[in-house]
C-alpha cells in the first residue's frame, strides 16, 4: 500500500504524498489546476549530475483516470477546476485550446532539444509567450533538483493568466497534482494565492516541502502570505493521526 502522508505549511497551504488519482476526489474543488504532469522522460534523464538514470519512467498505458478509464489520466484535469494549464498538454488527447502558453527558451535552432515547452490551458485568451534565456533558466534553477523542474519566474507568469481574486473575495487555490520539487506552489505562495499540491515520490515532496517553507518565509515585497500553520508541519499522515 502506498504511504500517504499529508502537511499543512500554511493557513490554505497544504500538500499530499501520495497517488493523486486516490488524493483528488477526496478534495475540494479548486479555482485553477496548473501543472506539469511526467511526459517523455523515459529513461533519459541523469539525475542529479551523476549519470545515474532515472528511475521515474512514465507509461501512460499503465495509467487509469479517476473514472477508470483506461487512459493516462491527465485529460480528466480539464474539467477538474474552473482555470486548468497542463504543461506538455501537446503530448496528450486533449481538446482544442484557443490559449496555448509558450515557454521560449531562447535556445539556437542547432540544439538538439526543444526550443520551446507548450501548456495547454483552457482560457479565453489568446496565445501568450513567456520568452527567457536558457542560460537565466539555468541559473534561477540552480540547483536543479528535479528533472523537469521550471523557473520560478515562469510559474509565476502561468498564474499571472488566472483568476487572482479580489480585496474582498478569498485569494483563489492553486492546485498541482503532480508537484515534483514544488515550483508551482513556490510561485503561489509568493503571489498570496492558497495551494494544494500532491507528489507521489517521497524525496520530492520531501524537497517541495522545503523549498514551499522557505518561500513562506521570506514572501515577496508587498505580497501578503498566507498565514502559518499552527500546528507543527510533518507531523500527520493523511488521516489526521500523529
Amino acid at each position: 500500500m502506498l504511504t500517504t502522508r499529508t502537511e499543512t505549511l500554511a493557513e490554505g497551504v497544504t500538500i499530499h504524498m501520495g497517488d493523486c488519482r486516490e488524493i483528488l476526489p477526496t478534495l475540494a474543488r479548486a479555482d485553477a489546476i496548473v501543472t506539469d504532469p511526467p511526459y517523455g522522460l523515459g529513461d533519459k534523464w541523469a539525475g542529479g549530475g551523476g549519470g545515474k538514470r532515472s528511475s521515474w519512467n512514465f507509461d501512460p498505458s499503465e495509467a487509469q483516470s479517476w473514472d477508470g478509464h483506461t487512459v493516462d489520466g491527465v485529460e480528466a484535469l480539464i474539467n477538474a477546476a474552473p482555470e486548468v494549464i497542463i504543461w506538455g498538454g501537446n503530448y496528450y488527447a486533449l481538446p482544442p485550446s484557443r490559449c496555448w502558453l509558450v515557454w521560449d527558451k531562447g535556445q539556437p535552432d542547432t540544439w538538439t532539444t526543444g526550443q520551446c515547452e507548450l501548456a495547454w490551458t483552457n482560457l479565453d485568451r489568446p496565445v501568450r509567450a513567456f520568452r527567457m534565456c536558457q542560460a537565466v533558466a539555468h541559473d534561477e534553477m540552480r540547483p536543479k533538483m528535479h528533472p523537469t523542474q521550471k523557473p520560478v519566474s515562469l510559474l509565476k507568469w502561468c498564474l499571472k493568466w488566472t483568476a487572482p481574486g479580489t480585496i474582498n473575495d478569498p485569494p483563489k487555490t492553486i492546485l498541482d497534482p503532480f508537484m515534483g520539487s514544488g515550483t508551482t506552489g513556490v510561485a503561489a505562495v509568493r503571489m498570496g494565492r492558497r495551494f494544494v499540491g500532491i507528489e507521489v515520490d517521497q524525496k520530492y515532496f520531501d524537497i517541495a516541502a522545503r523549498r514551499i517553507s522557505d518561500a513562506l518565509a521570506r514572501p515577496d515585497l508587498f505580497i501578503e502570505p498566507p498565514a502559518r500553520a499552527e500546528r507543527p508541519a510533518g507531523l500527520f499522515d493523511a488521516t489526521g493521526r500523529p
